[in-house]
């Protein structure tokens, strides 16, 4: 698939009190794994441009955006914190707006042709961010304003959202329960943090699907589920675009999660969603960077995600 690398140098801006494991060492890792691929240097990079607040209210309310807008300290050292563990510093602002403008601006790129499949390499992560609240690392939910994007912007009638970080994604699915034309398919670790996620929740219109597995579950069972629980029934739907929360914790080094894969099964969710993405979506993909805490892992298992989508 012709592929496209989106990122900004912002990332790094973003700032957590130590020794918090979302940090700018991730987005380095992730940008080092890609420049040490040799099978990616021909990949074109592109400059995230800022989201607008009219792209991020298509999801977040009003006072959760003005939170945001207004949330960074005055002071260089200091952080402001929303929650136990979500907080900002100077420098967050315009890497969330980044972030969330990578995210549309590669669905632009994919409708326009001139890619078929877009990784979003920025921070901080989104998925967890609700309609009314940031939580869990993320400020904006990146991957649901560009769901938003594509329907609302291009027409498109029907988006599938695919989840594959090892934590439930339940700010995409705060988003996909109030709107019908979206469908989200989550697999993840549990019980695990945010708690929710669970098999039964089914979504407001039932174009929600959630595949939870224990701790210790290997690369075959994940395969697996993937393949047959997560896409085949969104592939049933026919969805015109695909979007992929493209998280690496499930990695057996992250030392946030408990589940046992390894730098393959990346690569073969990959391959499973490229080709998926050409035979229902027209080849249409835009992936977005969500966890993954330990740097090698990272790393290498975003550089073969990525290798493979570009082999496809």
């Amino acid at each position: 698939m012709k592929t496209v690398i989106l990122s900004s140098d912002a990332g790094f801006e973003h700032r957590l009190p130590p020794p918090h494991p979302e940090h700018p060492a991730r987005l380095r890792a992730v940008m080092d794994a890609f420049a040490d691929t040799p099978a990616l240097a021909s990949i074109e990079r592109v400059e995230a441009r800022r989201a607008s607040r009219e792209e991020i209210a298509r999801v977040h309310a009003p006072e959760h955006i003005d939170l945001v807008f207004e949330g960074e300290p005055a002071d260089h050292e200091a952080f402001n914190g929303f929650d136990f563990d979500t907080f900002m510093s100077r420098g967050s602002l315009e890497a969330a707006l980044r972030g969330a403008g990578a995210a549309v601006q590669a669905v632009d790129l994919v409708m326009a042709g001139d890619a078929e499949a877009a990784f979003c390499a920025t921070r901080p992560p989104g998925h967890h961010a609700e309609r009314h609240r940031p939580m869990g690392f993320c400020l904006f939910n990146n991957i649901a304003i560009a769901a938003l994007h594509v329907l609302d912007a291009h027409g498109l009638s029907r988006v599938a959202i695919i989840d594959i970080d090892v934590h439930h994604g339940n700010g995409s699915q705060d988003v996909a329960e109030h709107e019908p034309r979206l469908v989200f398919g989550s697999l993840h670790e549990s019980p695990l943090y945010p708690g929710s996620g669970h098999e039964n929740e089914t979504g407001l219109n039932g174009n929600v699907i959630n595949v939870t597995l224990p701790a210790g579950t290997g690369g075959p069972v994940w395969r697996d589920r993937l393949a047959h629980d997560i896409i085949a029934p969104i592939d049933a739907l026919q969805p015109e675009f695909i979007l992929v929360s493209a998280g690496f914790d499930g990695h057996r080094a992250d030392p946030l999660a408990n589940v046992q894969l390894d730098e393959g099964d990346f690569a073969y969710a990959a391959a499973l969603l490229a080709d998926f993405s050409r035979r229902s979506a027209s080849s249409r993909l835009v992936c977005c960077l969500e966890g993954g805490y330990e740097l090698g892992a990272l790393g290498r298992s975003a550089a073969a995600f990525v290798e493979t989508l570009a082999a496809r």
